[in-house]
């Protein structure tokens, strides 16, 4: 997943050249119908691969504007071959479901689909991709050497670690924030960016941010009962604290044999914090933290969200980097966009388990997986090892923004090429040291309802967190237990 969860291939554009944000526009808060035309009466040679509108209008330009088709042939791919995109609906779990349509029913084209790192496993578990460590196993240890290594992993056969999708783009989380106001303020948020503060620090410096300005709004993320919830925005914050799901991140690729760790005190202070963020006055509210959040971010997802802090009614805000592309230009807020990643809650080195503790950056993303039912499949295997080279991540990160999977390249554009994202660079390759996957297993679809439910339910003061949490853990539970069964265990 990207920007936005229930639109997550659509971000605004960000590059400077003009002609990219026309081709571009974003299709938030709507879905595109499929066009079931591509691949209908198509060349010998072109390879459909489905994507949303906002890829597709950075694949084919008009004139002689850069493109990422003219990128890939650039990179060697064959000039005979052209790929088209089959748009899909917007919604991230619509578009698995989509997948998981066609595929079961063994229809190509499309010979490429474009899958979402938190539900590439499933297609994987189900043999419903290609092999690309037995097929192609130089774009593979391409891959696997050159790649981030916990986006490599969303595309690896848990068991065997075979690789069976290529990263196309990463995202990552961040918190934005205004360094002018809560300097103005009296706190000092300028080593933020490479040291991020801890939560206490972070909630003071917010609250009286907030009350200097005369602001509604002190800080804004998502917490809505969907995907991003429970992947993204509370696993980053319980991670923070040294909390997670289950147990260490070793844990987080294999279901059906692992600890129920989210009743523990580290995941359910986490919880307690976000409730005070929304109430500080509230039964549970941990002390020495205040109440910087609306109640109304219960019901925002990424775009919700935004608005406030983009519009200046905000001190500080969560999301992925095409919110820091949107703050950060001249036009908006400039050198006053402070970005780091999460917070911290407790060190690294005082958390029970690895990976966990410290700063923390949810990870998002999409990879590329061949069609079993191909009949282009030499054509797609080209296609992918263009798609894995240099060149061609650095077009699609120019033309959209879209971090490129091999996060080193992020320190060779320029502001000039991709807008504000270029000037934090740093912040970028920190997050990327601390990203933390959902743990995308087969089951995780269902439990990440569960998980987003009782989250949810403890942020609203409908639950406490300790019963919330204790209650998610007794559901979580009985789904492992119904994998293991699954499984012979």
């Amino acid at each position: 997943m990207g920007q936005d969860h229930t639109n997550p291939g659509a971000r605004a554009g960000v590059s400077r050249r003009t002609f990219v944000k026309a081709a571009s526009a974003s299709t938030v808060g709507g879905t595109i119908a499929v066009a079931g035309c591509v691949g209908q009466g198509r060349e010998p040679n072109t390879v459909v691969m489905t994507g949303a509108t906002d890829f597709e209008g950075i694949l084919h330009t008009e004139g002689d504007k850069p493109s990422v088709q003219q990128a890939l042939w650039d990179a060697g791919l064959d000039e005979n071959i052209t790929v088209e995109v089959q748009t899909v609906v917007s919604d991230s779990v619509q578009r698995m479901q989509e997948a998981q349509s066609t595929l079961q029913a063994g229809r190509s084209p499309p010979d490429i689909h474009m899958m979402d790192t938190g539900w590439t496993v499933p297609f994987i578990l189900r043999e419903q991709t290609t092999n690309l460590s037995d097929e192609l196993p130089d774009v593979a240890n391409r891959v696997e050497n050159q790649y981030l290594e916990m986006l490599v992993r969303t595309a690896q056969h848990p068991e065997t670690g075979d690789l069976h999708g290529v990263p196309l783009f990463t995202d990552l989380g961040f918190t934005l924030y205004r360094q002018d106001l809560i300097k103005d303020a009296g706190h000092n948020a300028e080593n933020w960016g490479q040291e991020p503060p801890s939560w206490e620090e972070f909630s003071t410096a917010v609250s009286d941010a907030k009350a200097k300005a005369g602001l509604d709004y002190g800080y804004t993320t998502q917490a809505a009962t969907y995907e991003g919830l429970s992947c993204c925005t509370f696993n980053e914050t319980m991670t923070s604290w040294g909390g997670a799901y289950f147990g260490g991140v070793d844990n987080l690729f294999t279901a059906g044999d692992r600890p129920i760790t989210v009743d523990e005190k580290n995941a359910v202070d986490a919880v307690r914090m976000m409730r005070t963020f929304v109430d500080e006055n509230a039964p549970n509210a941990l002390d020495e933290y205040n109440g910087i959040c609306p109640t109304s971010i219960v019901q925002w997802t990424e775009q919700e969200s935004l608005g406030p802090f983009a519009d200046g009614n905000a001190v500080a805000h969560r999301n992925w980097s095409f919110a820091m592309a949107e703050t950060g230009g001249e036009d908006a807020f400039g050198k006053d966009l402070g970005v780091t990643t999460t917070p911290i809650g407790v060190p690294q080195d005082e958390a029970e388990y690895p990976g966990v503790g410290g700063t923390a950056s949810a990870l998002g993303g999409w990879n590329l997986v061949v069609s079993p039912y191909t009949e282009r499949k030499e054509e797609a295997f080209q296609v992918l090892d263009a798609f894995a080279t240099e060149e061609v991540m650095l077009t699609i990160f120019e033309l959209q923004g879209f971090l490129p999977p091999k996060i080193e390249l992020v320190t060779e554009a320029s502001e000039e090429d991709v807008g504000p994202l270029a000037r934090y660079s740093n912040q970028i390759q920190q997050a990327s040291e601390n990203a933390i996957p959902r743990p995308v297993t087969d089951v995780w679809p269902e439990q990440s309802a569960l998980i987003y439910q009782e989250v949810n339910a403890a942020y609203r003061g409908a639950k406490s967190p300790e019963a919330a949490m204790s209650d998610l853990a007794n559901r979580l539970e009985r789904s492992e237990t119904e994998v293991a069964q699954q499984n012979g265990g």
